[in-house]
């Protein structure tokens, strides 16, 4: 007998469960906004206890020894960390979600969020050169997976969940929802579909909600409405998405550059390199450490000079490098943002010498650097302009944002021939993310929404009277009981052409002329890009599928073939 949740399960295994899904989602934005805001709470007051003047990123006030101490310490706390919990879990942050989805249908486990959550604490509070929003997307989309492992929930579900968490994770960092959901479907999921959108929408908007009344609306960046001085400006927008696609390509060829040749050093060893590293890029430049917001923030407002905004971009580049290259469990957009503010901020001051008439503040040339180079690491333009336009709540920032990000992400893909951060990170391990459309349709459909449920299930050897009394039930296909618990498949009309032609008071269901295929088990949680992968990789032919109800009793739900697969991918 079916309950109510199994036929919850089954209906989720459809490809078009919009409402339930929503639903879901809803749930599960709340749950990965708690965690988030967890973290936050956990890290800032740490940052504000042990900072000078209880200030959150004051690390510039820290005694010069300490600023290059620091590092070294969470270099060896997370060495330490990873020797002892890790148990070879090493590649965190997005490219893990990715890495996940791609491979292993979006299941994240607990043992990842507590090394990503504890890991990224340490690595932040002791001012590595790391972002936040990495690990929050992390956090987010491991909430949204364990929640659908939790509760038996199809895979195609679990995969749209863990997309709902890392909407949820974009939106919670920057205030951003609608940057949160973009980056989610264009980045990690790299679809759009109506009935991912929706659910990942709604997580956004709940996360969204959860950080906005715990922090109380605090902002990130402070921003004026800012607007661009005149048309003539352009060129030097144009300018600026040159040079951001030139530094994004030198910022992922050194992080694959330091990760490549750091392979064969122990995880111990190359944590605490990095943290070498980081501490002394924060002798000549502490603003590095940490996320640096409390700087971008500066640049924004045009508080820093030029000869020391040239130095930032190189020693943020260098030291995010060695952070994230060297296995720190940290983010790449929090550099990549600060890296951009930075590089806006040196082209700012141009316009005004060179034009005649109003020009741009420093702060519209630092936003849209912000933009150009996220847009360019990550090949990701539309997530980055959806960024720059939520954080300025300005619509006049889309054309030149346009113009810089566009720009800057042709340069860093077709002049230097750099991919996505994140697919670099993948490539980096051996790992390598790939799509199509046929596995994406795929990858979105349950194998329960297709299966044959006409079918009987029959001993190997039977009378005659007990075949006709299952034929009766007019199925489609029989599934013989063989030696060893294996199963076999015919298809029904060939036992009926045998019952007519042959008089036999028994029956050998293995031995009978007939067409049979070899079966092969498969969860009813599974998609069809599994159930065609099982197919491809062994022997079977077709495929039972199997489910265990609270009781832990072992069901036969269906049958599969590969001619349902490929009619589900034509439906």
């Amino acid at each position: 007998m079916v309950n109510w949740f199994d036929r919850l399960r089954l209906q989720l295994s459809r490809h078009d469960a919009l409402l339930i899904l929503s639903v879901i989602g809803l749930l599960c934005g709340f749950l990965a906004g708690m965690v988030i805001v967890l973290f936050r709470l956990l890290v800032e007051s740490i940052q504000a206890s042990m900072l000078p003047g209880g200030q959150v990123e004051n690390y510039e006030a820290l005694p010069p020894l300490v600023q290059f101490a620091l590092p070294i310490v969470g270099g060896l706390l997370l060495g330490l960390m990873f020797v002892r919990f890790s148990k070879g879990l090493h590649v965190l942050g997005i490219a893990r979600v990715m890495e996940r989805l791609i491979y292993h249908q979006g299941h994240l486990s607990l043992r990842g969020l507590l090394l990503q959550f504890f890991g990224a604490a340490i690595a932040i509070i002791t001012g590595h050169s790391v972002g936040r929003e990495g690990p929050h997307v992390f956090l987010g989309a491991a909430s949204g997976s364990l929640l659908g492992q939790y509760l038996s929930l199809p895979n195609n579900s679990i995969r749209i969940l863990v997309g709902c968490g890392t909407a949820a994770g974009i939106s919670a960092s920057f205030d951003t929802p609608l940057a949160g959901v973009i980056f989610a479907l264009e980045v990690v999921m790299m679809e759009y579909t109506l009935i991912s959108f929706i659910p990942i929408m709604l997580a956004a908007v709940s996360a969204n909600s959860l950080s906005l009344m715990m922090f109380e609306g605090e902002r990130v960046f402070d921003l004026e409405i800012i607007q661009l001085g005149s048309l003539h400006e352009l060129a030097f927008i144009l300018m600026l998405g040159l040079a951001a696609g030139t530094v994004s390509a030198a910022y992922v060829q050194l992080i694959e550059f330091i990760s490549d040749k750091s392979q064969k050093m122990s995880i111990w060893l190359r944590n605490l390199s990095a943290g070498v590293l980081v501490g002394l890029c924060a002798l000549v430049a502490p603003q590095v450490m940490g996320i640096g917001y409390d700087t971008v923030n500066q640049i924004l407002l045009g508080e820093i000079g030029l000869s020391l905004l040239v130095l930032l971009v190189v020693a943020k580049l260098i030291a995010t490098a060695a952070s994230i290259g060297l296995g720190i469990p940290g983010g790449t957009i929090g550099p990549a943002l600060f890296i951009g503010a930075a590089l806006g901020g040196v082209f700012a001051p141009l316009p005004s010498l060179l034009l005649d008439g109003p020009v741009s503040d420093p702060g519209v040339y630092a936003l849209i650097g912000m933009g150009a180079v996220m847009g360019a690491a990550l090949q990701a333009p539309l997530a980055a302009l959806a960024t720059v336009i939520e954080l300025t709540h300005n619509p006049e920032i889309i054309m030149p944002g346009m113009l810089a990000i566009v720009v800057a992400s042709l340069v860093s893909s077709e002049v230097f021939g750099k991919s996505s951060m994140f697919h670099t990170l993948l490539e980096a391990t051996g790992l390598n993310y790939h799509t199509d459309p046929v596995m994406q349709s795929l990858r979105r459909t349950g194998a329960a929404e297709f299966m044959n449920r006409s079918f009987v299930q029959l001993d190997a050897s039977l009378s005659r009277d007990a075949a006709k009394m299952a034929l009766n039930q007019k199925p489609e296909w029989v599934l013989i009981n063989g030696p060893d618990d294996e199963l076999a498949l015919m298809p029904s009309v060939e036992l009926l052409r045998n019952l007519e032609l042959q008089d036999d008071a028994e029956i050998d269901l293995l031995k009978i002329p007939a067409t049979r295929y070899q079966m092969s088990p498969i969860r009813m949680q599974s998609t069809l890009q599994e159930a065609l992968e099982i197919l491809d990789n062994s022997s079977a032919e077709a495929l039972y599928i199997e489910w265990f109800d609270e009781a832990h009793y072992w069901r036969i739900q269906g049958i599969l073939t590969r001619a349902q697969i490929e009619s589900a991918y034509r439906f």
